[in-house]
């Protein structure tokens, strides 16, 4: 059973890895192209946000693995 719940918070790990670097590559992207082709501000701002969120539901994944292993090895 604790092998199972391990893969699980591996996966999740993986997960989090993926979209952090997935983001990253995004938003530098999204933004290259926006300014090259000169849209508005309001737009490479939309992209800001949307790269926050993705970065800020990272660190919520993050803590949440770091509290399930460390209430696994206490317990």
């Amino acid at each position: 059973m604790a092998d199972d719940e391990d893969m699980i918070l591996a996966r999740r790990a993986k997960l989090v890895a993926l979209v952090m670097v997935g983001t990253m590559f995004a938003w530098i992207g999204l933004n290259w192209l926006g300014t090259g082709l000169g849209w508005p501000a309001r737009w490479l701002f939309l992209f800001d946000l949307a790269a926050l969120a993705a970065f800020v539901w990272s660190l919520a994944v993050t803590y949440q693995i770091w509290r399930r292993r460390r209430d696994k090895q206490d317990g």
